[in-house]
């Protein structure tokens, strides 16, 4: 199994866009990206706009290479509606998208699909994924049930992904942001994962949006993960990194980490990268690089 991490909140763009390829089949899990439309009162800077552009080049790239595309929910930074003609003769598996969703994400799901059944070549097969498991030679793609976005129903629900190819396996979690509750990391310790993508707790709303007991229950979580699974790698990013002090906020898994021989990484290390999360910079990027402040919505900035 080869896996390629391809954007990330550490990478400067808001995604999780990831690839993975085995003997079977070649698979690109959320392939969107966007940025904050508003963050310190500021709209993205003009560098945060080009990096996001960059990296949906990348994401696009491997959309056409791949056999199988998976959205796990109908957030733009892990789909982008403007280029359903991508998905032409793609396997798509969706989260459903008039069960266990929000209002908003309903929408976006319906305008979705109608998108997808005006093109001229429609994809392959388009397959709601909530809780099937699908075959493909000897890969197996098993799917969770629809979680919670998150603490709560409020930004809707999400799926996790499980790969397994005989040889190795890998887990993709989605925006559990944590995993704060029991359904979510209950699917990562059944799976049993060697490498897993997490999108870590969101500090940087800790005591407003993000209480201090889904910390607390997501640093339980973690470490539980760690000592029971061991897994090889455990990737975290997206919401954790918009955090500036987000490493501290998780000295403990670190700790715990490193006593189980478990490899903590981002995105952007993953990558033999320096981690640059742009939106945490913002105040500095336009002091030193003066910009007209254009607001947009996340629709806009869409690539």
């Amino acid at each position: 199994m080869k896996i390629k991490l391809l954007a990330s909140d550490s990478l400067g763009v808001r995604s999780m866009a990831t690839f993975i390829e085995t003997k079977d089949v070649k698979i690109i899990i959320d392939p969107g990206c966007n940025l904050a439309p508003n963050k310190y009162g500021l709209p993205p800077h003009p560098k945060e706009i080009e990096l996001l552009k960059n990296y949906w080049k990348v994401i696009e790239k491997h959309i056409k290479m791949a056999d199988v595309v998976i959205i796990t929910h109908y957030h733009y930074d892990h789909y982008n509606p403007k280029h359903v003609e991508l998905f032409k003769e793609k396997i798509l598996l969706i989260k459903h998208p008039s069960q266990n969703i929000n209002q908003s994400q309903k929408k976006r799901a319906k305008d979705f699909l109608n998108a997808l059944n005006s093109l001229k070549s429609l994809p392959r097969k388009i397959e709601f994924a909530d809780s099937k498991t699908f075959n493909f030679g000897k890969t197996k793609i098993i799917i969770s049930k629809a979680l919670p976005h998150g603490i709560s129903n409020k930004l809707g629900y999400l799926l996790e992904v499980f790969i397994n190819d005989g040889k190795s396996n890998f887990l993709f979690s989605s925006d559990v942001e944590g995993p704060a509750l029991k359904e979510q990391i209950d699917f990562m310790l059944k799976a049993k994962p060697e490498f897993v993508v997490i999108d870590g707790p969101m500090t940087g709303m800790l005591g407003y949006r993000y209480p201090e007991s889904a910390l607390k229950a997501s640093i339980k979580n973690l470490i539980n993960l760690i000592k029971k699974v061991k897994p090889k790698v455990v990737v975290i990013d997206h919401h954790l990194l918009r955090d500036k002090h987000w490493k501290e906020r998780l000295n403990d898994v670190f700790k715990e980490a490193e006593r189980n021989k478990v490899k903590i990484l981002t995105f952007a290390e993953f990558n033999g990268k320096a981690i640059n999360v742009l939106e945490t910079k913002r105040k500095e990027l336009f002091k030193q690089f003066p910009a007209e402040k254009k607001k947009l919505t996340s629709y806009d900035l869409l690539p």
